[in-house]
């Protein structure tokens, strides 16, 4: 994906977001397993309306042409209210929602069972009065560690080991594939130091900033206040006035994902260049692990000059940022107090949600983030059978043939790089459903009273489990998404495309809805990961899976003309007044739209075999086809929610997700717009890439 966006995936893209590990980003039965039956009467009916869709959510008052988004979902999104505890919803959400709650099942078979680890670790989070009554006890040893710090001299150290805690400082790291050399993984550095999501909510001078700002800085306040430290404003200040001078010279989200720009590989020795006495780096990587004999650095200019701001900031203010970095990313296991205060800031100010999840969903989701396979194995052999994966493999080959055909039929591709482009297309991986191997915890201790405890000890095993990697063989059997996750990606180097089992459900596939509905959901998604490895960066990956220039100067000039003409149409939207999504941002994933929707046609026209598909309940097969996808688009925002989205996420809203189609011819013969509608463009502004 970069549909959705660990460590695992820092170069993968999902269908929601952006995801952490080697380079990544975010298919369909053969046409008899999805065809319909020969005796519709008999068949079970779809989960969804009478044929995968839910007509009752349209707005037929809005012309499909004006806005294709809410002619789809008008009624659905006025009628839809956005839970108390949540940012946004919709139909990730409600998946998701039901993911939660099959899980909870399994865990309530097992909690309070001493036997069962993920039983233990479930028990530890419910179990509030334990967590009210230590207080603050569990994080003091590690807080009296940071304020017993003499010296700047000690806090290369620090920071090393707060990484292994799970606690951010000036740098962030994590282990992935060499995109160059993907056959072995290497260190890879990144720019940190910051608490806010994005550098432009420090340096954009506008009222909505500057409310973030002044909220941010109530919640360093309210961290130094709870840890109990004194003159808390005066010293939030001074962490926010620091972290503004790193925003300065941090690298912009278009610059840090490109994948050539991010490229920078240096010995050892050589990153004494970006060593200061505070952050002497060739130490900090030697305490990693004495196997970092390269690295790479992804924004190098950042990194050097963000050792300078920190060797240039009095001690005290260090450890003042290390210790409400700690409050705040341990508080999810302190006492509520602690929890609340986090969540007033991340939750309510920047996305908009009113109060925090149940504490069973919290509970949920500790359990997944700690022991996620141990859990996710449950959920497979429950909810996802053999046979299911098997038919969805198939589905996933029916699409990668059609963009084999796409390939062939080209006019701007040179034939030397269709030849090449044929040979990665035949190496992908397809990984559906569920892994094949299983991840092992032995050694990871958990106990049923010690909530913090297992927090720090799980940070500390990942952590060792992820630098275990560096010097063996690359993992090609490891997933970087978990069964029960509703969403979908990509990964460059390792040369797959990765479908968890959650998203293969109503609304993205229903085996027993239309097919054109299916190709139109799962279908696209399957086409928007597959085609990730021919967009804006991973077009830049060879047959290898290895960062090299491969495509002619003819092709590349070609594909930048094409782009450049979609970065210009998202650029045009405006979701909230004055704010703009950004098309070079978002430019991977709209493309991974744009060729998802038009692999997936060109698949679902091939499965008819010649025949004409029927006209169900008055729509044709092409208008199921879109509103198949305009469906799984449908999501409700809260404002802070999309305005942090429009600055964060690599994924254009839903709304303009849905809009992807007036690039389409076939879109405008099934819906028939008219020049003077709103989406309407006439057919040499049509981008077409694939």
């Amino acid at each position: 994906m970069r549909i959705l966006l660990t460590s695992a995936l820092l170069a993968s893209t999902s269908i929601l977001g952006a995801c952490a590990g080697t380079a990544a980003r975010d298919a369909v039965a053969p046409p008899e397993a999805v065809a319909v039956p020969a005796e519709a009467e008999k068949a079970p009916p779809p989960a969804i309306g009478a044929f995968g869709f839910d007509e009752t959510g349209m707005d037929k008052s809005v012309a499909p042409g004006n806005d294709f988004y809410t002619f789809a979902n008008g009624t659905w999104a006025k009628n839809t209210p956005i839970p108390a505890d949540k940012s946004n919803f919709g139909m990730f959400t409600a998946l998701e929602d039901l993911s939660k709650k099959r899980v909870r099942d399994i865990l309530d078979e097992v909690k309070g069972d001493p036997a069962s680890q993920i039983g233990r670790a479930y028990s530890s989070y419910l179990d509030t009065a334990t967590v009210e009554a230590r207080g603050l006890a569990p994080i003091q040893p590690w807080l009296g560690k940071v304020r017993g710090l003499t010296s700047k001299a000690g806090y290369g150290a620090l920071v090393v080991e707060a990484a292994k805690n799970g606690v951010r400082g000036p740098w962030g790291g994590y282990v992935g594939q060499d995109d160059k050399l993907p056959q072995n993984y290497i260190f890879t550095i990144f720019q940190g130091g910051t608490g806010l999501p994005d550098r432009d909510m420090y340096l954009v001078d506008n009222p909505k900033m500057a409310s973030i700002r002044a909220a941010y800085l109530v919640y360093l306040t309210k961290m130094l206040t709870l840890a109990g430290e004194a003159n808390a404003p005066a010293r939030a200040k001074a962490i926010m006035d620091l972290e503004t001078r790193i925003a300065k010279v941090q690298w912009t989200r278009e610059d840090s994902s490109d994948s050539t720009k991010t490229y920078n590989k240096y010995t050892l020795a050589q990153t004494a260049q970006f060593a200061t006495p505070t952050l002497p780096m060739p130490a900090m990587l030697k305490a990693i692990s004495p196997k970092i004999d390269a690295v790479l650095v992804s924004q190098p200019s950042a990194v050097k000059a963000i050792a300078q701001i920190m060797d240039k900031a009095p001690l005290a203010v260090l450890k003042d940022q290390m210790i409400a970095n700690s409050m705040g990313g341990l508080s999810d296991y302190l006492p509520d107090a602690v929890a609340d205060a986090r969540f007033a800031f991340y939750g309510t100010v920047l996305q908009g949600t009113p109060q925090r999840e149940e504490r069973w969903k919290r509970g949920v989701s500790f359990t997944e983030g700690t022991l996620g396979e141990a859990v996710g194995k449950e959920y497979a052999a429950r909810y996802f059978p053999p046979e299911y994966k098997a038919e969805m493999q198939k589905l996933v080959g029916n699409v990668l043939a059609a963009m084999g055909r796409r390939i062939d039929g080209l006019d701007w591709m040179q034939p030397e790089t269709k030849k090449r482009a044929k040979a990665k297309l035949a190496n992908f991986t397809v990984k559906v459903g569920y892994p094949d191997r299983w991840r092992d915890y032995a050694g990871l201790e958990i106990r049923a009273d010690d909530l913090f405890g297992n927090a720090i000890r799980s940070n500390q095993f990942d952590y060792q489990y992820m630098i275990d990697k560096l010097g063996g063989p690359v993992r090609k059997w490891e997933w970087g998404m978990l069964p029960q996750t509703v969403n979908a990606y990509a990964n460059f180097g390792m040369m797959e495309v990765v479908f968890p089992a959650a998203i293969l459900q109503p609304p993205f596939f229903d085996p027993k809805a239309d097919p054109a509905v299916n190709y139109g959901g799962i279908g696209a998604v399957i086409g928007h990961e597959i085609s990730h490895h021919f967009d804006d960066q991973g077009s830049k990956y060879n047959e290898k899976g290895e960062l090299s220039d491969w495509w002619t100067p003819a092709d590349v000039k070609a594909f930048d003309a094409a782009t450049k003409a979609l970065v210009a149409q998202y650029d045009a939207y405006e979701p909230l007044p004055g704010e703009h999504v950004k098309g070079e941002f978002t430019l991977g994933e709209n493309i991974g739209d744009l060729a998802g929707l038009t692999i997936a046609y060109d698949a679902y026209q091939h499965s008819l075999d010649g025949a004409t598909p029927p006209v169900i309940d008055g729509y044709t097969a092409d208008q199921r086809f879109y509103l198949g996808w305009a469906q799984i688009w449908r999501r409700n925002y809260r404002e802070a929610n999309l305005r942090q989205r429009l600055l964060t996420d690599p994924h254009s809203p839903s709304q303009q997700r849905a809009w992807v189609v007036r690039n389409l011819d076939p879109w405008y013969s099934a819906f028939n717009p008219t020049p003077d509608q709103k989406l309407y463009l006439s057919p040499e502004k049509r981008v077409r890439i694939w």
